[in-house]
């Protein structure tokens, strides 16, 4: 029930600031990628207070002995980037470039303004089928 409450109230408050900076504003998040169009310079503001309240965060985290909800800390093993991770992140920077959503801002758009994104949810959940699907076979 701890794990249900704390991804509740995670979930909630990053749909929140999603919603107050914009990012879930496909528009804003494009003319923030256009340098040479009508530029948005304020992502940048959301950006660096991302970077200052997890710099805060981790710091605080990893004075703990072990996390809130689970047994130990759960820590990536691969030291280099692999093919799978590159072939993601272009996919995925690709997506967010031409629309203008990714996946935490158009799950929050649903709720503001589900005809925009949803043709955008509806080919993500497609894709990711494809890729269970996919890594399933072999």
């Amino acid at each position: 029930m701890r794990r249900v409450f704390a991804a509740t109230v995670a979930g909630a408050l990053f749909g929140a600031g999603l919603v107050v900076s914009g990012m879930s504003n496909p528009n804003k998040v494009l003319n923030f990628l256009d340098p040479l169009g009508p530029w948005d310079p304020s992502l940048l503001l959301v950006m660096a207070a991302a970077v200052a309240v997890s710099f805060i965060g981790f710091r605080l985290v990893w004075r703990q002995r072990r996390p809130w909800c689970e047994a130990d800390f759960q820590l990536p093993t691969a030291s280099r980037p692999d093919r799978r991770l590159l072939v993601g992140a272009a996919l995925f920077g690709l997506g967010w470039g031409l629309v203008g959503y990714c996946p935490g801002p158009a799950l929050t758009a649903l709720v503001i303004a589900p005809r925009d994104a949803l043709w955008f949810v509806g080919a993500m959940l497609v894709g990711m089928l494809l890729q269970r699907w996919q890594s399933t076979r072999g």
